[in-house]
């Protein structure tokens, strides 16, 4: 699970060097898939949160470069059909201005930017819901945030969306019974593995890639370790 590239917040990112050199070691150890396809113990899933510019600016062209898939979250009130603005200027915000100057700054993918890495075969798309909410908040249209974000995607990209990626790793009963009604695939935060796309309790955990100290570092022994541990902990309490 990652953020954003470059960005002022740091726990949130990386570097576009770091990437590059992570993404290199991905591709020399193991498959990486979309959610659905056949998987072995040497297979990843990557999938990047909110639909940033860096994404398509920085990380597109290392999923081409070395032949990886990715599946991208998006929220899609904040997405634009297409932009004129300078690359540099919507990669300039700060993380805390982008969600108010989105139309002005365009610091998220377009969707003319989205149907292009779609027909490219590197990249699927996730419902990271409408407004990017937390989905147990009062008041909060669940309908609206989960379902109307998936019928706008498949509306403006003519595709299936099949995927839900929770905001901010946050849920309640209502909003996972919905997620799961419209969609194949949930997907969380929790730093753990997955034994098949069926996830754990139905819910698919993720790994955190932001912030990363060295381009291996979440593949060394002890890493792996701790993940399994953390999975075993899901798994009894789910």
């Amino acid at each position: 699970m990652y953020h954003h590239i470059n960005s002022d917040d740091l726990p949130l990112s990386n570097s576009d060097a770091m990437m590059k050199a992570h993404l290199e070691c991905i591709s020399e150890r193991y498959t990486t898939v979309f959610p659905g396809e056949p998987i072995t113990n040497r297979s990843i899933c990557l999938t990047f949160d909110d639909a940033y510019y860096d994404f398509y600016y920085y990380v597109f062209p290392l999923l081409k470069k070395y032949h990886l898939k990715a599946l991208l979250a998006v929220p899609s009130a904040f997405i634009l059909d297409d932009t004129d603005v300078d690359p540099m200027k919507r990669l300039s915000l700060k993380h805390q201005d982008i969600y108010e100057n989105y139309q002005s700054f365009v610091p998220f993918c377009t969707f003319a930017e989205l149907g292009e890495m779609v027909q490219s075969g590197h990249v699927q798309i996730a419902s990271h819901s409408m407004n990017h909410l937390n989905l147990t908040d009062n008041g909060v249209d669940l309908e609206k945030e989960i379902f109307g974000s998936k019928v706008m995607l498949e509306d403006k990209l003519g595709c299936r969306i099949d995927s839900f990626v929770l905001p901010f790793g946050k849920y309640n009963d209502a909003a996972v019974s919905l997620a799961r009604e419209h969609y194949l695939h949930v997907f969380r935060i929790g730093n753990a593995l997955n034994p098949s796309w069926d996830g754990i309790g139905g819910l698919i955990y993720r790994i955190k890639g932001d912030g990363l100290k060295r381009p291996c570092s979440l593949f060394n022994p002890f890493s792996q370790f701790a993940f399994w541990c953390k999975t075993l902990i899901k798994w009894i309490k789910s």
